[in-house]
């Protein structure tokens, strides 16, 4: 089946499987920000954005993604910079396997609401599962890459901030 996807911005032309799930076709892309962890919507690693909100790859046909925008944490390099360093100095990228689920997600939340707090917050990272932190350290970083952001944002300023550990 032919199909036409705009992800990150980009109109790109494919043949896919008619029960082909998003994961598969964006990982096939080389979107390898995209992981597959359990394959029955329960880890998070598959988290991608669909006209701006939150979706599992894992569970979500391709074909249906016609005529959306798909956003993968790719297409968010330089946002996505600033969290992980956000991230790394709140000790949340032990293994590191949850992190680009959990990226897209935190990038959401911010996106969502102008001043999330910790329930809003904590509400946009169920089902993203880490085996290794306990989530406080993702939380903290977090908030670090939200301040980073609306300062970034107060300054109205394109160049990058440098995030003190």
């Amino acid at each position: 089946m032919d199909v036409q996807l705009k992800i990150n911005g980009k109109m790109t032309k494919l043949q896919i499987e008619p029960d082909e799930m998003l994961l598969k076709t964006l990982r096939r892309e080389g979107f390898y920000s995209v992981r597959c962890g359990c394959d029955t919507m329960n880890c998070g690693l598959c988290t991608v954005w669909l006209d701006g909100d939150t979706i599992l790859s894992c569970s979500y046909p391709t074909f249906r993604a016609v005529g959306h925008e798909i956003t993968t944490l790719e297409g968010l390099a330089e946002e996505a910079a600033i969290l992980g360093d956000c991230l790394a100095s709140e000790g949340a990228d032990q293994c590191g396997y949850c992190t680009t689920g959990m990226m897209m997600s935190a990038m959401a939340v911010r996106r969502k609401y102008d001043n999330p707090t910790e329930e809003e917050i904590r509400a946009y990272l169920v089902g993203n599962l880490c085996r290794c932190t306990g989530y406080e350290s993702h939380l903290r970083g977090i908030l670090k890459y939200l301040d980073v952001m609306k300062s970034q944002d107060a300054q109205g300023s394109e160049e990058k901030l440098e995030v003190a550990p």
